[in-house]
């Protein structure tokens, strides 16, 4: 039985840090738990976010206790001081405190003097500071260097794969026609990666350099002082704002291309409750299913053979992604894989085979572990499988796709996987990962030209850890990074970021789109088989496949997306606030909301109706907290 609204659109009833906003004349800022977010001059968005962040061994987030915290604000000044405690998974402490200072003409500074009370293990810790990417990338940037030499550049518009720049103290770029911003970081070396690698919406600065060991260990007592100063010059007033329509237009283009297959994943593990909920599975009617298949655990001719009783039961394409481990030949390996796939009469439309090694991340400077070349790995694969397509890529990311770039010219198709909660876990970073999707398809386009190229399988929560021996374990269903458990899945939520992510890709001229898994923790269904939200999305994104595409842009595409095939239109509200919408030529509409849901709160199975279909339906109708919608569309009135 679900508990209530919380759980209804997050899947959890934990409630996020609550947020100040603070402000100074035109100055002004977020403040949630301790941190800076969506900093302002006017309307205009200067930096993303100024955080004070402590990285354990497997990169995840050290959990902060903020204790003492007062905030004092007059028309002109803010100030904010308190002390924080970080602690360590080996219960080692980290006391910090903190002073956060904002006026107009001195700008903002944020100060951390951060003591051990004992040997503190840590990746990373101190200040990120991450500029914002709609409106950025490609722009001009002044930096200056730890050494005072200066260097004009621009950020990158494809994502860079290592960083655009090191050794850096400050970086300015223009805020508006006549104001500039300049950010100031002392305390150690700071240097920028491009974290639309991991679909986070910033170019990220942070502190010390990926070129020196870690983890590292910070002496007991030694205490560590870090400043980030924000300036603005030329902008003594507030930057105007244009002013907003009061509904988000959905506007359509023309037809080109087609709307990709729609597929979801299948892990061993999830075998039988996919067969207990074959039902479920069937209303989805997926094209393609992709078979995670990795012999390092365990998975053999069990496996395949489930998978076989699956598609028996619901037939789809079926791609086998494999793991191929590399302790041996890789043709010895994957010929013993073929053998099995044949044995167990699993029928399959292609293979995606990735190297073991690959799996885990190698950080730009780092040494590549070692790995049969990519070409021995695919010649293998296609004298193992000479009937089937050879797909490859990265099963772990984007980003790792990016640093090790395959030979396309070898496969028949080219695949990644993203995940939205690598850095940050907060709803509104989790929605602000597709705003860098665009970014992602647009680099692998340029790096494979018009070969085939598919996506997924892609989830909120991360499948395994590139960075670190494991993932975080999540038993509380907390919003955490680095954790395969995300409990936004069992919500409403992640049904609009399904919708949002298919919006996201739709011009990157994808074969296939795999988003998330039948069962297990990226699933559309509990343990128990209960349906969860995120099953009608996957329905709709099944039933759009295959259809002529055409664009659908939104005028406020951090509030509303939509993907359009023939005529049909998904749109997805990605806030929590109520959205008036517009869409041209509306015939009919059926949404699936907050009202749709009800019956969960009661603790009845989730309706197999989206809700009722409004039909004759005027231009304009609102989407309440993370709605989606399946609309029909006509000529355009």
């Amino acid at each position: 039985m679900i508990a209530g609204r919380a759980t209804l659109l997050f899947g959890t009833e934990e409630v996020p840090p609550p947020m100040r906003l603070l402000r100074a004349g035109p100055l002004s800022a977020e403040l949630v738990g301790g941190n800076l977010a969506k900093i302002r001059w006017g309307e205009s968005e200067i930096l993303r976010a100024i955080a004070f962040l402590v990285r354990d061994e497997n990169w995840g987030n050290c959990p902060v206790e903020i204790d003492t915290l007062s905030v004092e604000e007059t028309a002109e000044r803010f100030t904010v001081s308190y002390r924080a405690v970080f602690r360590a998974p080996d219960g080692a402490e980290l006391r910090c405190d903190a002073s956060i200072e904002g006026t107009p003409s001195a700008g903002l500074v944020f100060e951390v003097v951060a003591t051990p009370t004992a040997a503190f293990a840590t990746n990373r810790c101190g200040f990120c500071v991450l500029h914002p990417v709609l409106g950025l990338s490609g722009t001009p940037v002044r930096i200056e260097h730890t050494d005072g030499v200066i260097q004009t550049a621009a950020l990158p518009e494809l994502i860079a794969p290592a960083q655009p720049f090191k050794d850096i103290r400050a970086i300015s770029h223009a805020v508006a026609p006549g104001v500039t911003a300049t950010c100031r970081m002392e305390g150690d070396a700071f240097e920028m990666e491009d974290q639309r690698a991991w679909t986070d919406a910033s170019y990220k600065t942070y502190v010390r350099p990926l070129a020196l060991p870690w983890p590292y260990t910070l002496p007991p007592g030694v205490p560590e002082r870090q400043r980030v100063a924000l300036t603005i010059e030329g902008g003594r007033g507030a930057v105007a704002a244009e002013p907003r329509p009061t509904a988000v237009t959905v506007t359509l283009g023309e037809a080109a291309g087609v709307v990709p297959d729609f597929g979801l994943g299948i892990a061993p593990e999830d075998i039988a409750a996919t067969l207990g909920a074959i039902d479920a599975l069937r209303f989805v009617r997926p094209q393609r299913l992709v078979l995670h298949f990795d012999p390092r655990a365990g998975h053999g001719r069990e496996a395949l053979a489930g998978f076989a009783a699956i598609l028996a039961a619901c037939p789809a394409k079926a791609t086998l992604e494999c793991v191929v481990p590399c302790v041996r030949d890789p043709a010895v390996e994957l010929r013993e894989i073929a053998n099995l796939v044949d044995e167990t009469g699993l029928s399959l439309t292609d293979i995606m085979v990735s190297p073991a090694p690959d799996l885990k991340s190698t950080p730009p400077g780092s040494r590549w572990p070692d790995c049969p070349p990519l070409e021995t790995v695919y010649t293998a694969a296609r004298a193992a499988f000479p009937d089937l397509p050879i797909g490859g890529g990265m099963i772990s990311s984007f980003t790792e796709l990016n640093r090790k770039r395959p030979p396309a010219g070898l496969l028949d198709v080219v695949s990644h996987t993203t995940a939205a909660i690598v850095h940050a876990a907060d709803d509104r970073s989790v929605m602000e990962t597709l705003q860098s999707l665009p970014f992602v398809t647009r680099s692998v386009r340029a790096m494979i030209g018009r070969a085939r190229y598919r996506i997924g399988p892609a989830a909120i929560g991360m499948r395994d850890n590139p960075y670190g021996p494991s993932l975080s374990p999540n038993p509380g269903g907390a919003r955490i990074t680095m954790t395969d458990a995300d409990p936004r899945q069992r919500g409403l939520f992640a049904a609009a970021w399904m919708i949002g992510y298919a919006a996201a890709v739709a011009d990157a001229g994808l074969d296939a789109l795999t988003l998330g898994a039948f069962a297990g923790p990226f699933g559309l269904v509990d343990p128990d088989g209960r349906r969860r939200p995120a099953i009608h999305a996957a329905r709709m994104l099944g039933q759009l496949a295959g259809q002529a595409a055409r664009p659908a842009r939104s005028s406020e595409p951090a509030a509303v997306l939509a993907v359009c095939g023939g005529d049909t239109v998904l749109v997805a509200n990605l806030t929590g606030e109520r959205q008036a919408c517009r869409l041209p030529g509306l015939v009919a509409i059926e949404r699936l909301d907050e009202a749709a849901l009800s019956p969960l709160l009661d603790g009845e199975p989730l309706p197999v109706e989206r809700g009722p279909v409004e039909r004759g339906a005027a231009d304009g109708f609102e989407l309440g907290a993370f709605a989606i919608a399946i609309a029909t569309v006509g000529a355009t009135r």
